[in-house]
């Protein structure tokens, strides 16, 4: 069901109900990846089961909000969040269980609250949408990781570790292009436009 042009979109829809899940998802898939230290083959495979359904709602969710006009300033704010979220609790996880090497995990976090506040700092100036580099980047983390939380060793874990490290290059890459573009929001924007106007 779509919103009627010029009528206020309720927060209750569909699109909003998958990202909560998605959030809800985080704590299951979490507790799924660390039972019994890991080391529970058929629960590493439920937690990438869970992984795979919470990362299909991200895409499903978005589409669904641009087509049938749901868009809400909820959503705006919970789904980034609920990414996040997700995908933070995966690298966590996998460096508990020394699957992944801390530094990693801390680079691409380090970088993704990083771009979350230089959104909210320049909200005012207008919206940061993502990039296509940004999503190529949610991509390559999302199937390193899933290879990661899967029970898996020899070549398929080399094969994870090597697209985890293109996902490092393109997250740091990214981030760098954020700030310029924030920067530029910032100068061209109506809001600093107006300023600069009133200083004359």
């Amino acid at each position: 069901m779509t919103s009627a042009p010029g009528q206020p979109v309720s927060a209750w829809n569909i699109a909003n109900a998958l990202t909560v899940l998605r959030l809800v998802l985080v704590p299951v898939f979490l507790m799924m990846l660390l039972h019994d230290g890991g080391s529970d083959a058929l629960w590493r495979v439920a937690a990438c089961l869970v992984f795979g359904v919470a990362s299909i709602t991200d895409r499903v969710d978005g589409e669904l909000a641009r087509r049938r006009g749901l868009v809400t300033d909820f959503g705006k704010i919970a789904d980034p969040i609920a990414d996040k979220a997700l995908i933070g609790a995966a690298l966590i996880g996998l460096s508990l269980l020394d699957r992944l090497p801390w530094w990693v995990t801390v680079v691409i976090l380090v970088r993704e609250i990083g771009v979350t506040v230089l959104r909210l700092v320049v909200i005012r100036h207008g919206v940061l949408p993502a990039s296509r580099g940004g999503k190529l980047k949610t991509l390559l983390q999302s199937m390193a990781i899933g290879l990661l939380v899967l029970p898996t060793e020899g070549w398929l874990t080399a094969l994870a570790l090597s697209v985890m490290a293109v996902a490092v290059v393109v997250t740091v890459v990214t981030g760098a292009d954020y700030v310029h573009r924030a920067w530029r929001l910032r100068r061209t924007s109506a809001r600093s436009e107006r300023k600069r106007a009133a200083r004359r």
